[in-house]
């Protein structure tokens, strides 16, 4: 699992001219991309790091200061570029694997008393953020 998180101001994401997700105020957007061999482990970790990552004002976490995040699937991440122009998308879980797993990254960062927005998986969604910084990091699991 790898998810790409940017400390943002405020973030939100369109579905078909409908906001369907959106943060007002300082906190994580958190892209989200599922292999084929990621499970409960993985989720656990990537909620675990998302939560506790130490990249918020005063160098808090979104725990310590109940800040909020948006968590958008993307199988993009899992894209390959080493070879030619055209990506390959052979590392990403197909939708029936990740839908299940970004929803419990998703039900893991509420449990630990997050607010959390979401996107649509598997929509054409257009993104919309506040980079602040920028601060943008890698996480993997």
């Amino acid at each position: 699992m790898r998810a790409v998180v940017q400390r943002v101001t405020r973030a939100s994401v369109t579905v078909d001219g409908e906001v369907v997700g959106r943060i007002t105020e300082p906190g994580l957007l958190v892209l989200v991309g599922v292999t084929h061999d990621d499970g409960a482990e993985q989720v656990a970790t990537i909620a675990r790091k998302v939560a506790e990552l130490r990249v918020l004002r005063g160098e808090r976490s979104a725990v310590d200061l109940g800040a909020p995040v948006l968590v958008v699937s993307q199988f993009t991440l899992l894209g390959d570029t080493r070879k030619g122009r055209r990506p390959t998308w052979n590392a990403a879980a197909p939708g029936p694997v990740a839908e299940p797993l970004v929803a419990a990254v998703v039900d893991a960062l509420r449990a630990r008393g997050l607010t959390v927005a979401t996107g649509v998986f598997g929509a054409d969604m257009a993104v919309e953020l506040v980079n602040d910084g920028p601060v943008t990091l890698l996480l993997e699991a």
